[in-house]
């Protein structure tokens, strides 16, 4: 089953709930904007898109990855969770995504500039602060965001910082940017332990994934006291019942480019880091990593989802009744883009705002989303927490388009 029969399975699931016509769940399935071209560069030809999957509450948004693997079905996927996840956080967007198909790593400095240009080149009459706006994703940053914003103003022939967003600061980004997912996820993780009477000190945690978003996240949790158990990266995991110094293992994963062979600690498989006896499973590395095949060997009590899309729907069947609750992507992983929200208000206001306004804007925000989630939650079961984030953030598309007819 591919992401995109995933999200479509968990809508078919809610949609009882929602008294959602034939007509309307047609328009909610299908995207509203495809968008497909070809870069150029040295020779060789790089599929790329721009989708925008729903615009009834505001512009497109979502990111641009550049990524070997990238698809079409991938995009339109993408595309679809961004609809969900500002509905759901309450931000005046759509859901947009972009990508293409190339490897970052095999191409020089130079090149990643001019494909980033290219990209614009093709796809600036759909881009604006107005229609839809990009961001960084897999493999883009901040330094790509801010040569796509050049070549689009160069083309446009005027200044409009808003219609990109993870920029350098010095274009009009947003200090809390770097952390924002990480942080958002904190947030959303403290209000539910809240819900269950739990301290730091009386939670166990394993992460599974240790890039930026993971590597940001357990430093918070160890710094608020919980006990970080496991971690893995891409080469492997590392595991120690007692707890883990996460400082320390920050300064290993430095010099040696892996959490594989840290002090005091067992090596063992990312299969193995899954199926750990655990309080909390943090997924902050790629899609599809609990599925129908190792869902019955999971022993968390909680998932939080930091990835996007790490759980598949038939996991999630099994996952609900062992009882396991996963606190679901669209909501846990919306930090980046409330913050994303707040640079592209800043550049289309000229309103600079203090860091520590928007902090506890980004804390308000979270909690009220979360809360409101829960507090469904908590009156029906038969919706698990990911059903009942569905149910609200449709729910507001829905009205959204209800209110243009």
């Amino acid at each position: 089953m591919t992401i995109l029969e995933n999200i479509k399975k968990n809508i078919e699931k809610v949609s009882p709930y929602l008294e959602m016509t034939e007509s309307e769940k047609n328009k909610l399935l299908n995207h509203k904007q495809i968008k497909k071209a070809e870069l150029e560069l040295n020779g060789k030809s790089y599929d790329a898109w721009r989708i925008i999957h729903n615009n009834a509450l505001g512009p497109g948004k979502g990111g641009i990855r550049f990524h070997p693997n990238v698809s079409e079905d991938e995009v339109k996927s993408l595309s679809f969770w961004m609809s969900l996840k500002t509905s759901l956080v309450k931000l005046p967007y759509g859901g947009a995504k972009g990508g293409v198909k190339i490897n970052p790593k095999e191409l020089n400095e130079k090149e990643i500039q001019e494909i980033s240009r290219k990209y614009i080149r093709k796809f600036s009459d759909y881009l604006g602060q107005d229609k839809d706006i990009p961001a960084p994703d897999v493999y883009t940053n901040s330094q790509i965001m801010g040569w796509m914003l050049d070549e689009f103003e160069k083309i446009k022939g005027r200044h409009e910082p808003g219609m990109i967003t993870g920029k350098p600061l010095i274009l009009g980004g947003c200090e809390l940017r770097g952390d924002a997912t990480s942080k958002g996820g904190k947030i959303i993780l403290q209000e539910f332990l809240k819900r269950k009477n739990k301290k730091p000190n009386e939670i166990e945690i394993v992460v599974q994934g240790f890039g930026n978003a993971g590597r940001y996240l357990t430093e918070m949790l160890y710094d608020l006291g919980h006990k970080i158990i496991a971690v893995s990266d891409s080469k492997g995991g590392i595991y120690n019942k007692d707890g883990l110094n996460i400082k320390k293992l920050i300064i290993h994963k430095n010099n040696s480019k892996s959490v594989v062979d840290f002090e005091n600690s067992e090596n063992i498989s990312n299969k193995e880091i899954l199926e750990l006896k655990t309080n909390v499973l943090i997924l902050a590395a790629l899609e599809n990593q609990i599925t129908k095949e190792n869902a019955d060997n999971i022993k968390a009590e909680t998932i939080l989802e930091l990835a996007n899309g790490p759980i598949t729907f038939d996991a999630d069947e099994i996952l609900d009744k062992k009882g396991v609750e996963v606190i679901p992507d669209i909501l846990a992983n919306s930090g980046g883009v409330i913050v994303s929200y707040f640079e592209w208000s800043q550049n289309k206001t000229g309103n600079i705002l203090d860091k520590d306004y928007l902090e506890n804007l980004l804390n308000q925000k979270l909690k009220k989303a979360f809360n409101e989630m829960y507090e469904n939650y908590l009156k029906d079961k038969n919706l698990n927490m990911r059903l009942n984030a569905y149910k609200i953030s449709i729910k507001r598309i829905l009205e959204a388009e209800r209110a243009r007819s």
